[in-house]
């Protein structure tokens, strides 16, 4: 029988781009050896230096990435991921938000429709996708980590939301998904509070499928010694796991951590493993699975994605322009501007100024006292 000549559905073909890379890794059987003609694609964010935050053209890159790995025949799934081992992603580029879109809200909303597409291209992907999660997963990047299927992650890693503390709403995916994921309370303790979950955490409301041991020490694994990784009751009953060490605990495990070092031999055996057992399905049985599992996130994501946009561009004219801007030029240990003084000069009826703006970011040197600049 004459072989099919194959057609080409790619629209346009994936070229390397600065901050993304794509790569086809040989599938493995169950018993470890190499399977012929079958791989999976991983694609990382390569912006370490600033925590694997994604530039405008490096969501471009993601989107295209995504639509090969969805239309290549010999795929299996998708791992998507961040180099290194400090953070997964940390959201959108926020030099690239202070000093260029900050101010020029037409130019974000282009922008955001970028990103809503990379949001898309991970829920619309005919593979599963396996978020292998290295590091911190916060702001946006915790947004496209939870469009993927599943979450595995080393146990160091933090998970979270960055938008009211920074200028935004977590209203790209996390208020679509979190409710989902956590329920409502949990859901608005993350998106408004703004207060990062240990790894452990995340895996005890849901958020992640599987954790593994990312510290090695004395040549051994230890949990994450930052952390409560111990499930217990505390006085009022309730469950106490994941929940940051304080005190003498905290000095001790800050001890340990300084005698280890990240491996993330686990966290690449632990995600091969997961490839592996999604290749021993019937292949388009498993993509109608997931297509139908998926549409809780599609119709929350699907039904506000829009109006998010919209309002995400306007609001780069006031609390994004000033929160961004403060991140990007405040001293490193303050990156946030005095909340109490802002509600105050809004209380007392003062519009959005430049030189509001200006006085609100913090500058070095300078102190605070009852929510007052002095």
């Amino acid at each position: 029988m004459p072989q099919l000549q194959l057609v080409n559905h790619d629209i346009v073909a994936f070229e390397p781009v600065a901050g993304v890379i794509y790569e086809k890794r040989p599938a493995r059987g169950g018993d470890g050896r190499v399977v012929p003609g079958l791989f999976n694609a991983w694609i990382w964010l390569d912006n370490p230096n600033q925590f694997n935050s994604y530039t405008t053209d490096m969501v471009k890159g993601v989107i295209r990435a995504f639509r090969a790995a969805s239309n290549a025949r010999d795929v299996v799934a998708v791992v998507f991921t961040g180099v290194g081992d400090k953070a997964f992603c940390t959201g959108g580029n926020t030099k690239e938000y202070a000093e260029y879109y900050a101010g020029n809200p037409q130019e974000y909303r282009q922008y955001m429709r970028l990103f809503n597409d990379m949001v898309s291209s991970i829920l619309g992907c005919d593979k599963p996708v396996i978020a292998r999660v290295n590091g911190m997963r916060i702001g946006g990047g915790q947004e496209i980590g939870m469009a993927c299927d599943f979450t595995i992650a080393q146990d160091l890693a933090r998970f979270g939301q960055a938008g009211p503390k920074h200028g935004s709403a977590a209203i790209g995916g996390a208020t679509d998904f979190l409710p989902l994921m956590v329920g409502a309370e949990r859901a608005m303790e993350s998106g408004t509070l703004c207060e990062p979950w240990s790894a452990h955490k995340a895996y005890r409301l849901g958020v992640v499928l599987d954790i593994v041991p990312g510290l090695k020490v004395d040549g051994a694994f230890v949990p994450n010694p930052l952390v409560e990784t111990q499930r217990y009751l505390d006085e009022y009953g309730r469950i106490v796991h994941g929940e940051p060490l304080a005190g003498a605990a905290l000095a001790a495990g800050k001890a340990v951590m300084a005698r280890g070092a990240v491996d993330l031999s686990l966290l690449d055996a632990k995600v091969e493993a997961m490839c592996t057992k999604l290749m021993t399905t019937f292949p388009e049985c498993l993509t109608k699975s997931f297509e139908e599992l998926r549409k809780p996130k599609l119709d929350a994501w699907n039904r506000n994605k829009e109006n998010s946009r919209a309002w995400l561009a306007l609001n780069m004219m006031a609390e994004a322009r000033t929160g961004f801007r403060a991140f990007n030029e405040g001293p490193k240990n303050e990156r946030e501007i005095d909340f109490v003084a802002l509600r105050q000069r809004l209380a007392n009826g003062e519009g959005w100024t430049e030189a509001m703006i200006e006085e609100l970011i913090p500058q070095a040197g300078a102190s605070k006292a009852g929510g007052q600049k002095v």
